[in-house]
């Protein structure tokens, strides 16, 4: 199976991606994640993000892109994926159709998980209590919202139009989402 994880900040999307790389026994693929250990390993994308990113810029989708394309070629990754934090935009959601096309490995789902932005708020705010992250104020929050609604809320339709959207509510318990996504997943 292979999945795309959409979302507001703060819906769930990484949560819900963690159990259903046990339930689905795929991998987690997450952007962030991708980068942080390229630049550890100092392989030759992680120094390029790296200079990027020592100057305060975000990381080309080109350098993302390859990161990505590396990892889905790897063996774990071959029966499927899941995909959580990529595409953010539309110019993305092309781009990644292209890599996963040359691959040959077509995005199969994309699931949009959805949360009242009041909750996503709350959401947050009881995390950045939690981990004691103080760039989860209030403020951000509701500008990472904006964001959100302005750039990656149109990638909702890109998937619509491809027939692979499926849209679950992501209020309630954290099983209570991963039993809807599944629903979803195993029609």
């Amino acid at each position: 199976m292979r999945l795309v994880l959409l979302g507001a900040p703060g819906s769930g999307k990484g949560t819900q991606a963690k159990l259903l790389k046990e339930e689905l026994n795929i991998p987690h693929i997450s952007t962030g994640d991708l980068l942080r250990a390229a630049v550890a390993a100092g392989t030759e994308l992680g120094k390029a993000a790296k200079v990027v990113m020592d100057k305060g810029q975000l990381v080309s989708d080109e350098i993302v892109l390859g990161m990505l394309k590396e990892r889905l070629e790897q063996d774990d990754a071959k029966k499927g994926f899941i995909l959580d934090g990529f595409p953010r935009n539309l110019v993305q959601a092309d781009m990644l159709d292209k890599l996963l096309d040359e691959i040959n490995m077509p995005a199969e789902h994309a699931v949009l998980i959805e949360v009242d932005p009041e909750e996503v708020v709350a959401r947050i705010a009881k995390r950045a209590e939690l981990e004691g992250r103080s760039d989860d104020t209030e403020e951000v929050v509701r500008d990472r919202i904006k964001v959100y609604e302005n750039q990656t809320a149109p990638v909702v339709n890109h998937y619509k139009e491809h027939g692979i959207l499926s849209e679950i509510l992501g209020q309630g318990g954290i099983d209570q989402v991963q039993q809807r996504i599944l629903a979803v997943l195993r029609f």
